[in-house]
């Protein structure tokens, strides 16, 4: 199965729940409400989004002149891309690691950190600043608010359904289509968790499709391959200070560390199964 077709099953799964949440609640107004203010608030965060993270990450634009070879680098990948160049940010950060932002490829943003410029390779950077041209013309950041607004009607609808059932309010298990409110109550605890599972493993899938189109705008799999598995290694040994859970997903490696059951809360698909993807891709090409 393929990335795109699976990011297109887990959004109608998405949007199963709030059909099944809604007939659970037995009125349409309530939908309405908490879908509009989720609408809202995502919306919000993703026509300002570029300009929120960067300032939150201390973000720097730099021109051709301060940062000849990254620019060499993002215009020609662009160029494969076939989207607008972004603009290039350097990030004040020792952790290395990367993230691409912006609401569509007209309004891109390519940000590393000092750290990975000073790790890598110059075919290992071209790899990663690859990978987040990906995400630029992929339209991750549209998929990912999508996503994001109907996990948060989702969560608003649940907490709607738990004090209803709590208080005693809507419906009475007499009326046809009523629900029982021990359901009900189980229903929204179980719907939010069952949502953020959804919404991370999309991230998981959009992490997947950027490393394929990365590899193929970089020329060569093997480039971001061996540029994950430094990134792996050396963000343990240096943690990112301003890293939080918030943006954790925007970033080629996350910069939260954690294994066991928190593995299916991540943003990031394991870091091994990336590797070995890539290097079959390679080997594919032999």
């Amino acid at each position: 199965m393929t990335s795109q077709i699976k990011t297109a099953m887990l959004l109608a799964l998405l949007s199963a729940m709030i059909i099944l949440l809604g007939g659970a609640m037995g009125g349409k107004t309530g939908i309405v409400i908490a879908f509009g203010l989720a609408l809202v608030m995502n919306v919000g965060s993703y026509w300002y989004s570029d300009k929120i993270v960067l300032s939150m990450y201390r973000a720097q634009e730099v021109s051709p002149a301060d940062a000849p070879m990254l620019h060499a680098m993002v215009d020609e990948l662009a160029a494969k891309a076939g989207i607008p160049k972004p603009r290039v940010c350097i990030i004040p950060e020792e952790a290395p690691n990367a993230f691409a932002t912006g609401r569509d490829p007209a309004h891109g943003v390519v940000a590393v950190t000092q750290g990975i410029m000073r790790i890598l390779s110059p075919e290992e950077l071209k790899g990663v600043l690859a990978h987040e041209i990906g995400h630029i013309a992929n339209r991750d950041i549209l998929i990912q608010t999508v996503a994001s607004v109907m996990a948060s009607a989702i969560v608003s609808i649940a907490n709607m359904m738990q004090w209803a059932a709590i208080f005693g309010f809507g419906r009475s298990d007499d009326e046809e289509g009523g629900t029982n409110p021990l359901v009900a109550i189980l229903l929204a605890i179980v719907a939010p968790i069952a949502a953020s599972l959804i919404q991370f493993a999309i991230s998981r899938s959009r992490e997947y499709l950027a490393d394929d189109a990365g590899a193929q705008y970089a020329g060569n799999p093997l480039y971001l391959a061996n540029a994950l598995q430094k990134l792996d290694a050396w963000s343990k040994r240096i943690p990112m200070q301003s890293a939080n859970m918030a943006t954790e997903s925007m970033f080629i490696v996350s910069p939260l560390t954690g294994g066991g059951i928190s593995s299916l809360f991540s943003t990031h698909p394991p870091i091994e199964e990336r590797v070995s993807r890539l290097q079959a891709m390679a080997a594919g090409r032999r």
